[in-house]
């Protein structure tokens, strides 16, 4: 059954009541889209530095007699490890649900933390990155938060920038179909050259 653009399916007849239970599908309602960052090339070496100090600290603690001071030094490498190789693979996940743009944080595959959230009515303009419909922005000063991939040799250039509230500018690496669920709703704001 159609009504008013939304598709209803019938989803599961319930049995002692004989009712049906109907659910509103709107494919634009909901998408997520997973982007791998790249990792600076700092914090890679900073996470080799910090295993090859854990490696001569343990060394040093038993072999050359450092011992307790020796070990606290290996603990503290290791510990620094563990948070450089955390942040060595880095992975956004955008959400996009009713009305709202979430961006995750995934840290080595096992950690995530939600980083922002956005609601599409305070957008002032989503185009891709290099689009004319940006240039009215490019004189204010906006606090710029890169949620993309940091590949700067992609071609062509599969960043957006969304100008947020007046305060930030997000970078983005949207699907298509992301950039369809936000254009849905807000048409006057998105553009897609």
């Amino acid at each position: 059954m159609t009504r008013l653009g939304f598709e209803y399916k019938i989803v599961d007849k319930m049995a002692n009541i004989g009712g049906v239970v109907l659910q509103m599908v709107n494919d634009n309602s909901y998408v997520e889209c997973l982007v791998e960052s790249k990792a600076s090339p700092a914090i890679s070496f900073l996470k080799y530095l910090c295993l090859i100090f854990a490696v001569i600290f343990f060394i040093l603690a038993f072999l050359f007699g450092l011992g307790i001071p020796g070990l606290i030094l290996c603990v503290a490498a290791g510990i620094g490890y563990h948070f450089a190789s955390l942040n060595a693979s880095i992975e956004y996940e955008y959400q996009y649900c009713d009305r709202e743009i979430a961006v995750d944080k995934i840290l080595n595959k096992s950690s995530r933390k939600r980083v922002g959230a956005y609601s599409v009515e305070h957008i002032e303009a989503m185009a891709p990155s290099r689009s004319y419909h940006l240039d009215e922005f490019k004189n204010k000063t906006y606090k710029v938060v890169d949620y993309s991939s940091k590949n700067k040799d992609a071609q062509p250039d599969p960043t957006y920038t969304i100008y947020y509230d007046g305060k930030e500018k997000l970078i983005l690496e949207p699907t298509q179909e992301f950039v369809d669920a936000v254009k849905a709703v807000a048409p006057r704001k998105v553009f897609k050259d």
